[in-house]
């Protein structure tokens, strides 16, 4: 079977993007502790809701895929802490990077999460680079800065304890 080198690249990227493939992504802005670039979620509803409106919120920021099994499994941990920690002032937002042919499975997917989710459209995201390893998350604290670089962990993959690590001291915090 012959594959054409349209379909050969795209699937040589989505390995090398499961994988966790070691190559540069593009450059980026972010500094831990400085102000975190800004970036606007257009949910899947046509809302926009930009991290720059979030200041006293703490934010975190998931890129994610429906064809990615990591994803998958992260998706509704980090939606059931987000309800159960709403009140505390938790924002997710969630960026899909599948495109629009898979609307259909992104609306599915969304429909069991408990945050907003819009496509990303662009895997290029000014001051945070090119999205190529996915999941990869950032968070923001109250103050509008960086408190955690998705770039930076080797395992970005949230799990309870990475949570109760990371997050759950910037939600105690006051500002």
């Amino acid at each position: 079977m012959q594959m054409s080198k349209r379909c050969a690249s795209a699937l040589l990227a989505l390995v090398l993007t499961c994988a966790g493939a070691p190559f540069a992504h593009a450059k980026n802005d972010l500094a831990l502790g400085a102000p975190a670039p800004p970036i606007a979620l257009t949910t899947l509803d046509g809302k926009r809701i930009d991290t720059r409106d979030l200041r006293g919120k703490v934010v975190i920021l998931t890129f994610w895929a429906t064809w990615c099994a990591p994803c998958r499994e992260e998706l509704p941990l980090l939606s059931r802490y987000a309800q159960q920690h709403a009140r505390a002032g938790l924002v997710v937002l969630g960026f899909s990077l599948d495109t629009q042919d898979k609307m259909e499975e992104v609306r599915a997917t969304a429909k069991r999460l408990s945050f907003p989710v819009g496509l990303l459209g662009d895997p290029h995201v000014p001051g945070y680079g090119r999205i190529w390893h996915l999941p990869v998350n950032f968070t923001i604290d109250r103050n509008g800065n960086l408190a955690d670089d998705g770039w930076r962990d080797k395992n970005p993959v949230w799990t309870r304890e990475r949570l109760e690590r990371i997050v759950t001291p910037l939600l105690n915090a006051t500002h």
